[in-house]
Parts: C-alpha cells; sequence; structure tokens
C-alpha cells in the first residue's frame, strides 16, 4: 500500500494564492487503497466531502490556506466532491482526480513544432474522458507560472482551477468534467515576473462571443454531415491552370443585412449568397476573413481567434452549411488567410504568457507602424506551427478549397514599408525575411500535399520571382497570384479622360509583357473601392452614359484578357456610391436599367468565359494568346486573340476605349469565313446603343496584321467585341 505523501504547508499556501505551477501535485488523489489522500479546493464552502460507493468522507479544512480540505478516502475507484454553505449543498467530479488527455507522441509533436493538426491536441474540446463528460482545454504558455482555465462555470475564478503543466513542451492542460458545448472561458496566466496577465482568449478556440465581448466560447466541431463528396472528388479540375476561375470576393457581412441591419447568417447565406453566385456565373465564392475579429472595421484583416469562425453569422457548423451548399451547387470557396499580423488587443496573442511569445521582442522585428498590429515571430518552431496547422484547419474542418493569403509583400521583406534605421537586417545583411517566405513554403507544401486539388493565392504586390512557382522549385509554392501590377496600370488608363489615353497607351499593354511569368489573378478587389478611392463606376471619366459605358468596356478588356477573374461584390452591378463595410451594398440600384445591364454583362461575361475554351484553357500559357493590334494608340483600340486547345476555336477580342464610334475598321483574323459577334458590351440589353455587326461579320481572304485574313468591324464608342470564329 503506498502511503499519500506528505505536503509542506507552504504548498497549500500556494495553491490558495494561486501561485503553484504543479497543482496536480498536490490536488487530487495522492497515494493509494486505504492510504489515498484526497485534497480539493473549493472556497465557497464551508463543509467539503467526498462520496465514492455511495459513502461520505469529511475532509477537513487546511489551517492557514483558505478553501483547502484534505481527508482519507479509501479506495481507487471514481469520487465526486460534495459541498456544504449555510443551507446550500452541490455536488461536482473533481477534475484533480483525472488523468493527462495529451499522449506522447502529442507531447513530442508539440516540442519539436510539428503537430500539424494542432487544434486536436490544443483548444476546448468537449469529450467523455475515463467514463465523464466533460470538456478538455489545453494551451500553450511556456513562460507561465501558473495558467488557470476560468470561466462562467467557476465564477471566473482563477484560484478554482489551475492547470497541469506538460513538461518541456511549454503546455498546460486539464480536463474539466461536466463542461460542454456553449460554456464561455478564458486563460488566466500568472506570467515569469509574478505578475497577473490580461485575460486571454483562447489562440486555439472553436468559438467566441458576439463582439465586442471577447471571451471564447466551447464548441463541438466533431460530427457535422457532410454532402459534397461529388465536388471534394472533382474540385482539382475546378483549380488547375486550365480551368476557368471567375472569383466573386464577398465581405459577408455587407452583402446582405436583414431586419434591424443584422448581417446575413451563415444559413441564410447558404441558401442567398450561393443561388445568387451560381446564377451569376462565377465559379468561386472569395469571403474576406471569417475568423474571429474584435474589430467590425478592419473587415477581418486584424484577426483574433484564427480557428473560430465568426459568430456574427453563426456557430461552426452552420458555416459548414454554407460551405456544404457552395459545394453542393458546384461553387468553390477560398477563405482569406491572415498569417502576416495580428492586432495588439489585450485578449489577444500579444505578449500572451507575459513575455514576447507569438509575436518579437523587438518593435523593428515585430511591429507594423502601417496597422498598428503585431508581427508573428515566423522563426519560432511553435509559432510556424501555429500558422501552418491553423491554414490546414481550414481546408481539413470546413472543407475550404482555398486559401488567398494577405499582405504577403508584408512577409517577405523585413524592411516593408520601414525606413532606414527601423528593421533588421537578415543574416545575410539583406532584406528578405527568411523566416516568413519558409512558413510560407512550408504552409503551401503541407496544404497541397495534404488536400489534393485545392489552390492558394498569394496578395502580392511586388516583383517577387517564382510565387507561383513549386517549392521544390525554388518558388514560393502559391497556386497563383493576384497581379496587381496590372490593377494598377489598368485602373490609372481607365479613369482617364478619352482625349489623353492615346499617351498611356502602355498602361493597357505592359501587362503582356509578364502575363504568364506567374499564374495570375486578375484582381478589382474591396481595397480598389475603399478609403476614398470611390467605387469602379465612380472611376469613370465623362456623363453618366460615358461612365457606363467606360466600365463595361473594361470588363469586357478585363474578361477577354489572359489571367483568372476576381470582382468584389457590387461592382458587378456597377454600385455608385463607395463601399461601406457598415451597410449592405446598394441593391437598390438594380432597379436602374443601367446598374441592371452591368449585371447581365458580368453574368454573361462569367458564362462565356467559362463556355469558351480559347477564353480559359491557356490564361497562363503564352500559347494562348496573340496581339492583333495592340499598338493602335491613337484610336485608343486594343485587338487581340485568345487560343485554346487543338480543335477550340479562336476568340477576338476588340476594345474600344473612344467615344466615337468607329465604322470599318480593320483587323486581321486567322481565318476567313463567318465570326460570330458573341458579345458586344454596347447590346442594348445592357444598357448600350446596340450599335455593332449584326451579330456576325465575314471575313475575308485579305491580309491584315499579320494575319491572313481580316474583317472591316464596326466598334461602337467604348465597347468590347467578342469574336468566336464559326467552325460548323
Amino acid at each position: 500500500m503506498t502511503a499519500a505523501p506528505e505536503t509542506p504547508a507552504s504548498e497549500f499556501a500556494r495553491l490558495s494564492r494561486a501561485e503553484h505551477d504543479d497543482p496536480f501535485a498536490v490536488l487530487g488523489p495522492q497515494g493509494h487503497g486505504d492510504a489515498r489522500v484526497v485534497t480539493a479546493y473549493d472556497p465557497g464552502a464551508a463543509q467539503l466531502s467526498a462520496v465514492t460507493d455511495g459513502a461520505l468522507y469529511p475532509l477537513e479544512p487546511v489551517p492557514g490556506a483558505e478553501g483547502i480540505f484534505r481527508g482519507s478516502v479509501p479506495g481507487e475507484g471514481a469520487y465526486h466532491l460534495r459541498g456544504e454553505a449555510g443551507e446550500a449543498t452541490w455536488e461536482v467530479e473533481d477534475p484533480y482526480r483525472f488523468g493527462p488527455v495529451l499522449g506522447e507522441i502529442d507531447e513530442y509533436l508539440l516540442g519539436e513544432g510539428s503537430h500539424q493538426r494542432l487544434w486536436e491536441a490544443l483548444g476546448a474540446h468537449v469529450m467523455v474522458h475515463e467514463g465523464t463528460p466533460g470538456t478538455h482545454f489545453a494551451v500553450w504558455a511556456p513562460n507561465a507560472r501558473r495558467v488557470s482555465v476560468v470561466g462562467n462555470f467557476n465564477w471566473w475564478d482563477g484560484r478554482r482551477h489551475p492547470m497541469r503543466r506538460r513538461g518541456a513542451t511549454g503546455v498546460w492542460e486539464i480536463f474539466l468534467p461536466g463542461v460542454g458545448e456553449g460554456a464561455h472561458y478564458r486563460y488566466e496566466i500568472l506570467g515569469p515576473d509574478g505578475q497577473l496577465q490580461p485575460r486571454k482568449a483562447d489562440p486555439v478556440g472553436f468559438g467566441s462571443e458576439h463582439p465586442p465581448a471577447n471571451a471564447s466560447v466551447v464548441r463541438d466541431i466533431r460530427g457535422y454531415g457532410w454532402s459534397d463528396d461529388a465536388w471534394i472528388e472533382t474540385r482539382a479540375s475546378h483549380h488547375d491552370r486550365a480551368a476557368p476561375i471567375s472569383v466573386y470576393e464577398v465581405h459577408l457581412p455587407s452583402w446582405r443585412r436583414k431586419e434591424n441591419r443584422r448581417p446575413i447568417s451563415y444559413v441564410e447565406a447558404a441558401e442567398e449568397l450561393v443561388s445568387y453566385v451560381k446564377d451569376m456565373g462565377f465559379t468561386h465564392i472569395e469571403l474576406m476573413p471569417i475568423s474571429e475579429y474584435p474589430f467590425d472595421g478592419s473587415w477581418g484583416y486584424q484577426p483574433i481567434g484564427l480557428f473560430a469562425p465568426t459568430i456574427r453569422h453563426g456557430t461552426p457548423h452552420e458555416f459548414r452549411d454554407l460551405v456544404n451548399a457552395a459545394h453542393r451547387a458546384g461553387l468553390g470557396v477560398i477563405l482569406d488567410w491572415v498569417p502576416g499580423h495580428f492586432p495588439t488587443d489585450a485578449h489577444g496573442l500579444g505578449r500572451f504568457d507575459g513575455t514576447a511569445l507569438y509575436e518579437h521582442a523587438d518593435p523593428r522585428e515585430g511591429f507594423h507602424h502601417d496597422w498598428n498590429t503585431l508581427i508573428y515571430n515566423y522563426g519560432r518552431a511553435e509559432v510556424a506551427n501555429y500558422l501552418t496547422a491553423n491554414a490546414l484547419y481550414w481546408l481539413e474542418e470546413f472543407h475550404a478549397d482555398g486559401l488567398r493569403v494577405d499582405a504577403v509583400a508584408s512577409m517577405l521583406y523585413r524592411d516593408y514599408s520601414r525606413r532606414e534605421g527601423e528593421w533588421v537586417p537578415n543574416k545575410d545583411g539583406g532584406r528578405e525575411n527568411y523566416e516568413a517566405i519558409s512558413v510560407l513554403q512550408r504552409t503551401n507544401t503541407a496544404a497541397y500535399g495534404t488536400h489534393p486539388g485545392i489552390l492558394t493565392m498569394a496578395e502580392e504586390s511586388t516583383s517577387w520571382p517564382g510565387v507561383s512557382r513549386p517549392v521544390d522549385q525554388g518558388g514560393l509554392g502559391f497556386g497563383y497570384k493576384w497581379n496587381m501590377g496590372w490593377m494598377n496600370d489598368t485602373l490609372e488608363y481607365i479613369r482617364r479622360d478619352p482625349i489623353y489615353r492615346g499617351y498611356h497607351h502602355h498602361q493597357m499593354t505592359f501587362g503582356l509583357v509578364y502575363a504568364f511569368s506567374e499564374n495570375f489573378v486578375l484582381p478589382i478587389s474591396h481595397d480598389e473601392v475603399v478609403h476614398g478611392k470611390g467605387s469602379m463606376l465612380g472611376k469613370m471619366p465623362g456623363d453618366d452614359w460615358e461612365r457606363f459605358a467606360n466600365l463595361r468596356a473594361y470588363y469586357g478588356f478585363m474578361w477577354g484578357h489572359p489571367g483568372k477573374k476576381l470582382l468584389f461584390m457590387g461592382q458587378e452591378f456597377a454600385q455608385g456610391h463607395e463601399w461601406n463595410h457598415d451597410a449592405e451594398i446598394d441593391w437598390n440600384c438594380l432597379s436602374d436599367p443601367r446598374h441592371e445591364g452591368m449585371r447581365l454583362l458580368v453574368r454573361d461575361l462569367n458564362h462565356l468565359y467559362r463556355d469558351t475554351p480559347a477564353l480559359h484553357v491557356k490564361d497562363c500559357d503564352e500559347e494562348g494568346f496573340q496581339w492583333i493590334g495592340g499598338g493602335d494608340s491613337r484610336n485608343s483600340v486594343f485587338s487581340w486573340l485568345r487560343k485554346g486547345g487543338p480543335g477550340d476555336p479562336e476568340v477576338a477580342v476588340i476594345c474600344n476605349f473612344t467615344p466615337a464610334e468607329q465604322n470599318g475598321y480593320r483587323i486581321g483574323l486567322p481565318a476567313a469565313g463567318r465570326w460570330r459577334e458573341a458579345l458586344n458590351t454596347d447590346a442594348g440589353i445592357y444598357g448600350g446603343g446596340n450599335r455593332g455587326n449584326m451579330g456576325a461579320v465575314e471575313a475575308e481572304a485579305i491580309a491584315s496584321h499579320g494575319l491572313p485574313a481580316s474583317a472591316a468591324l464596326t466598334l461602337p464608342p467604348l465597347s468590347a467585341i467578342y469574336l468566336v470564329r464559326d467552325t460548323a
């Protein structure tokens, strides 16, 4: 029989002061059989007893240690505690009688910083442990003296549930019986200097309170009934470079508002958003960050709960409803992912255990002046693991089809937006952030390796080489890169008065110099319609008719240009005012035929793009593009051919960016015969003047532009025309 060890009075005092770093060495059962002694803590109890096999064993108060009770409880079976105070009595399980949940493999992977399924070890997990239902809590805080779970189940009292330290891993854990779905909690941490830290939300928590409240919420994320197998099995074909990819970017809180201006729910979006995007012909929905964030004005780009779908729209299972519905409709779902920085809010990751844990201690490496945010310490194995595992979490648990990584340039360069002396060079004296590069490469390798068929996209605003090149070929490993240069140049051009456009013709053609150096997406994103930049319609010069015609022609240029497509919500119907994240987009303007015409144009562009192989099969291949007339700056006309695979009819795209109709404008074509006018942005249904070529042109065997045939066209003012070779 093993006797219970003697416990010095100082250990009890440390417990009652909530300073003990090894509470399981004192609390709970010690010893075995008839020598078993139980020590329990309950500051609200006047008397405390242990109950086992129907027998009551009173525990005696420990002198000098308020709330601590101790006594013999023979046997080795389970017991629970019974407390009394006045006329009140209560019975609870003793969390300190339960053994650890994390196993040796978890401990090894956590210590090594290589736990790809980190969310299965850390966070709050509803489970049955040793035959008892409850929740297991685990958190990484290696420099803490003491970590406690506090919540609405223990009066937010850090003395009640200090956690078990798991050796050198820096992880603390505890199983709390009786705590389940919906419980609110935080971590109370005593820092290495003995100072109590602000209460922290769970870095791997699956749920949160409604902002501005910020406690974590226990969510059971197991057991969702997915019905998207058909999509998952075929999605690789939807993400290939040869596939049509047209993305509808959505800020869910302002896409639709419901009664009392509340944001649309995930469940409502599963019906309304999915059906709208499907009808519009887009192939993917890209959601601006939905991982939990405290400040609405950040649009989600300053997240704190990286593992929690924001409660603004519903619970984790309800978010799965949205993804599942999209997949069943044949739509992919891309999530904006933000590994570049995090906010300084007291309940977040900053100085999490009283030290610079997730971030750099040196502000020259660890602070973004542009955004007043903290930068991850990418060189720390556990932090790199945290980010990589988070990416895999969204792909695994929520069936996300891809991640669009925000602000990649800010990660790649140590001197990003910094003056001389405000940054720390790398080990070779350069500006490249080797550690961040490694995290991006590691994440892309893991994402594509564990979830074949997904895609990743980089918002990278510089000319960093090989962004969409595989890692084993020296690249960053992304599937696609946003073409920010194309976006900036073409928007500068289109907002000019047409009388001056001839002097800036190169802004529309320069993108073709590098168009095939990466797998590019052409983005007109939320960034182009905020902070005083106005709406897309507001950028256009001229009177009302010219503004709409300019925008129609620009979209025609964009959809005919090599590269995948992305358009931010509201721009598909030419919303008149700048995007406001606090209100829904201006659906009311669709009662105006000009706005409805724009919506119909974008819908038809999407369907033409998807249904016409020459417009997408070689989006990322220089063999799929050929200039017809890219140099007519005097008339501001651009014309080119798009080519698909063998047997796919060529498409000629002709854009006139002057407000003058041009008659008899001859362009070269690769073959004589009938060329169908598949789309004309000046069509009356789109709000145009119905000028054009009566549905088709007959190309003659008259050489022009280095091609064997040609046709004389009518080019409506401010228009784009698509001609498809009739091979019948």
